[in-house]
């Protein structure tokens, strides 16, 4: 079985952290699928670069519009300017998160399966409940032993942290206080 690595916490960097490995990767001529949850935004240079880099590289996303609030204060999120409506998880979320999970499980089950596969904001979908962990450890259970598995998001339930083999808490130590969205670097 592969290794499972984990990316989580409050800090920025946690996707970026797993494109790092999957530029590795493709640097070895491997093969590297990306599944996204709650992500939908298709501007990201990680989107645009599946262009670039196929066969070797594929990307698929199952988020919808909208952030989902991990918390029950407020509807709205006001980062240094940047403002944001926070809506509830729906019936919708868990189906697209379902279905995410059915295609991971597809790509790591094909017969020449990727030697790296990124599972981005994993963590995040199971801390809200809208998947279960139970679901994504039997998912990560079934990793081919020539297959990786990336885990990020910014809240993790402690099965999750159990289950992988590498963990690692990026947290923000500064940080400007207007928000900074650069092309190329933050999306």
């Amino acid at each position: 079985m592969g290794h499972i690595y984990l990316y989580y916490g409050t800090g920025g960097g946690k996707t970026a952290a797993s494109l790092g490995l999957a530029l590795r990767s493709l640097g070895h001529g491997h093969r590297v699928v990306v599944v996204q949850f709650l992500k939908y935004w298709k501007k990201t240079g990680e989107y645009k670069a599946a262009k670039t880099l196929a066969p070797l590289y594929e990307i698929k996303q199952f988020g919808r519009s909208g952030w989902i609030k991990t918390g029950k204060a407020g509807d709205d999120v006001d980062v240094g300017g940047f403002k944001a409506n926070l809506r509830s998880a729906t019936d919708e979320d868990k189906a697209a998160a379902r279905k995410a999970l059915k295609y991971a499980e597809k790509m790591i089950s094909v017969e020449h399966p990727p030697e790296l596969i990124i599972l981005d904001e994993i963590c995040l979908a199971a801390h809200l409940g809208i998947i279960k962990s139970s679901d994504v450890i039997a998912l990560l259970d079934k990793l081919p032993p020539c297959t990786d598995a990336v885990l990020t998001g910014r809240y993790v339930p402690k099965a999750l942290i159990d289950r992988a083999d590498f963990v690692n808490e990026v947290r923000e130590v500064k940080a400007p206080k207007s928000f900074v969205s650069t092309e190329g670097i933050q999306y």
